[in-house]
């Protein structure tokens, strides 16, 4: 098949979970298919400020072609429609202009779809809440498979998205969770969708893992709780702060250590150690030391660091108001959950305490992740869903 992928960023060092979702299945499904990422300029989602030239690109083997961002999101201006449009009873316009204001305004790739549609055999979309799948998903509906990636979070509430909903002609989603909150608030289930998770290869075996020293901050000796991804408000980095700097001030023996570009101030505490963006290598090994991976996040589709955790055969301690972390959790049994800094401490206390219990829910999430997201079966279940499309077509 010839497929178009549509996602608002592109790249292999681009941090989110969306993108990376896109890139990797972009570059395992390049074997089979003809695949082409319609993507922007832009690297930075919070300004969409181009900084990547426009133009065709061959990246991992995928064929890339990115358009330039027309303006750069204006804060001011989207904070106040959102205030307008996300805090209840707005209008159907405040609605629609909070996504144009939300961006990327990419007018050449929505004129790309209109003349190309037909050279696509299907098209997929990454995440409803950005303007490239908003205003570009219904120029192609009846060959569209979106990727929704939808959270609990104010956006999905947005009245417009009943009919968006229901315009795809298939779904690809990542977790039950997901599939049951889209599903509600199109008012049924989709016609064509599968559950599929995320891919994950084997890690590769390692007489022992490499050392640090590329890294601004080497870590100490002592045990570490491992944060994965962007430092940002939106992940709840603000809440892991404040409950790890209680913990420490009795607890003094673990480190919090922090791999991800930061959105947000850091706090200055000896026991957290920040590492900025850090390679795929430094990231592996940063696993394999870790004692615990920690997802403060509150809103998630998907956790692929919980996936990557337990692929490290790692434990998880995650916050369990995020009804998909907990339902990961739960389903692999293999870490956590925790609601308050009392719980928090508790549940660090525990997995720190008692190495044996740790390791086996480390080995129970490493079963999980080899029963259902391998890339032979995720691969299967994408394939199911791009052929019932196709034939409905």
């Amino acid at each position: 098949m010839t497929l178009g992928f549509v996602v608002q960023r592109y790249g292999e060092t681009i941090a989110g979970g969306s993108e990376t979702h896109c890139r990797l299945l972009a570059e395992h499904l390049s074997s089979q298919h003809n695949v082409t990422v319609l993507t922007t300029c832009a690297t930075d989602y919070v300004t969409w400020a181009n900084a990547v030239p426009s133009g065709e690109t061959l990246e991992g083997g995928v064929r890339v072609i990115r358009f330039p961002v027309e303006r750069p999101r204006d804060l001011t201006r989207f904070a106040e429609i959102s205030d307008a449009a996300l805090g209840g009873g707005a209008s159907p316009d405040d609605e629609e202009a909070w996504f144009r204001e939300n961006g990327p305004d990419v007018p050449e790739l929505l004129e790309h779809l209109r003349r190309h549609r037909g050279d696509y055999d299907l098209i997929l979309f990454w995440t409803f809440r950005y303007a490239t799948s908003f205003f570009g998903l219904p120029l192609v509906a009846d060959r569209a498979v979106l990727v929704p990636t939808a959270e609990e979070d104010a956006a999905v509430e947005l009245s417009i998205l009943k009919d968006f909903f229901n315009l795809p002609a298939g779904y690809l989603f990542l977790t039950p969770e997901e599939q049951t909150l889209v599903s509600a608030r199109a008012g049924c289930a989709p016609r064509v969708s599968e559950v599929i998770g995320m891919g994950l290869d084997p890690v590769p075996l390692s007489p022992s893992p490499q050392p640090l020293s590329p890294n601004p901050y080497p870590l100490t000796p002592s045990p570490y709780l491992l944060y994965l991804g962007r430092v940002d408000r939106n992940k709840g980095c603000h809440t892991l702060f404040e409950y790890f700097e209680e913990y420490a001030a009795t607890r003094p023996d673990i480190t919090l250590v922090l791999a991800g570009p930061a959105k947000m101030r850091i706090p200055d505490h000896p026991r957290i150690k920040a590492l900025g963006y850090v390679s795929d290598e430094v990231r592996h090994t940063l696993l394999a030391g870790a004692e615990v991976v920690v997802v403060p996040s509150p809103y998630e589709s998907l956790s692929i660091v919980l996936l990557e955790a337990w692929n490290h055969s790692v434990p998880a301690l995650v916050n369990g108001h995020c009804k998909v972390l907990d339902g990961q959790v739960r389903r692999a049994n293999a870490g956590l959950a925790y609601r308050s800094s009392r719980e928090f401490t508790a549940a660090l206390d525990y997995l720190l305490d008692h190495a044996s219990e740790r390791h086996a829910l480390g080995l129970q999430g490493l079963a999980y992740v080899e029963q259902e997201y391998r890339w032979p079966k995720v691969a299967s279940r994408v394939g199911s869903v791009l052929e019932r499309v196709r034939t409905s077509i």
